[in-house]
């Protein structure tokens, strides 16, 4: 295939994207941008766009990630609540995470992958129940390290993103695969930015 043929494959998809997947890509980029400047705004956007990425996922079949996406929209929720009553308050620190947090983090992807493509493969008329369990369950995994802080949540979340955007196009979500891409560019400067600021907790502790 030549260039020329891509880019007519490109503009056919862009031109069958439908409106809630443009809303919900734009809230998508304004929550990351609204992320990486520490605004609470990000969490507004962010609740528009799990919204819509609920219903999107769900007509596209891709059922655990419509699952994961109720899940952001409820941390979206809390987060926002949470930034508002706390905002004054230190944060976490950020460590590395240790061999128990590592052991947590593969029970979790191992469970959570094996349980959800059963139940995608069995009670869902899923077509991708094993790529769809896996873009979810490393993503849980990730955000579990997220939470406590840990450097290495980057690579875990980036690690789902690889596998989300060939999934994404294969189903026909060229916009989303796009968000994804760019999500998994943030991931990389989010890991070596996090790696700088733990060095300058080292320094200032010791």
């Amino acid at each position: 295939m030549d260039a020329g043929h891509w880019i007519d494959m490109l503009q056919e998809q862009i031109a069958a994207t439908t409106p809630w997947e443009w809303i919900a890509v734009t809230a998508g980029i304004i929550q990351v941008l609204l992320a990486r400047v520490n605004n609470v705004w990000l969490y507004p956007a962010g609740i528009v766009s799990t919204t819509i990425y609920i219903y999107l996922m769900t007509s596209a079949g891709l059922y655990a990630e419509s699952f994961l996406n109720l899940y952001y929209l409820v941390m979206s929720i809390y987060g926002w609540v949470h930034w508002m009553r706390k905002k004054n308050e230190p944060s976490l620190p950020i460590t590395h995470t240790n061999n128990k947090e590592w052991f947590i983090s593969a029970t979790i992807i191992c469970i959570g992958w094996l349980l959800m493509w059963q139940v995608l493969d069995r009670y869902t008329d899923s077509n991708v129940p094993v790529w769809d369990a896996w873009v979810s369950a490393t993503a849980w995994a990730g955000m579990w390290l997220l939470a406590k802080r840990k450097i290495e949540n980057w690579l875990l979340l980036n690690l789902s993103n690889l596998f989300a955007i060939p999934l994404f196009i294969h189903k026909g979500l060229l916009l989303t695969s796009i968000l994804t891409l760019i999500l998994f560019i943030v991931a990389i400067f989010g890991y070596i930015e996090w790696r700088k600021l733990y060095k300058q907790q080292r320094a200032v502790s010791s």
